[in-house]
Order: structure tokens, then sequence, then C-alpha cells
């Protein structure tokens, strides 16, 4: 898990409300981005963000975690976003 950001805007009077709009529009920007990645989750803990899910790319992964590091500057984002190995096996599947 990777900790990305830093506390500094979170104790602001408001910050939560605020935090709580900035990643409803950073889920739909992902969503709706050239990544398009729907199975990346962003979830406010505390005065935290957590990001998690299963993309393709080591690249994929870097460049999702930049996005949400730039969106929501000046909070801590918790990055645990994991890449898929597509890589075939090594050896047969024993089905006995």
């Amino acid at each position: 898990m990777s900790h990305h950001g830093a506390g500094g805007a979170s104790g602001a009077p408001g910050a939560g409300d605020n935090l709580e709009y900035r990643v409803a529009r950073l889920k739909e920007r992902l969503a709706a981005g050239p990544l398009a990645e729907l199975g990346v989750r962003l979830e406010v803990r505390g005065e935290a963000v957590l990001l998690t899910g299963t993309v393709p790319t080591a690249r994929c992964r870097d460049e999702i975690c930049r996005t949400v590091d730039e969106e929501l500057a000046g909070h801590r984002v918790h990055c645990d976003v994991v890449v898929a190995d597509a890589s075939s096996p090594d050896r047969a599947e024993d089905l006995a």
C-alpha cells in the first residue's frame, strides 16, 4: 500500500464535505476518461481517501494514482491498486 498526499487541508472547517464532493467528481472523471477504469474504487475513510482495485498494467496503475494525487492535493491518499497477472500458467492445471 502506498501513502500519497498530505493531511494539510483536511483540518479546515467543511473539509470533509469538500473531500466527499471532490471524490465524487473524481470517480466520474476516472470512469469517463481515457483510462475508463470502472474497477477502481475511491472511498473516503475519515480524513483520508482509499484507492483500491485491479488494473491491467503498471502504467495504468501509475496514471490512476498520479491523477488521484493531483486531484486530491492536500489530502492523504492510500493507493492500494494492484496489477492483474495476465501471464500464461507455467504448468498444466491438475484437475484430479
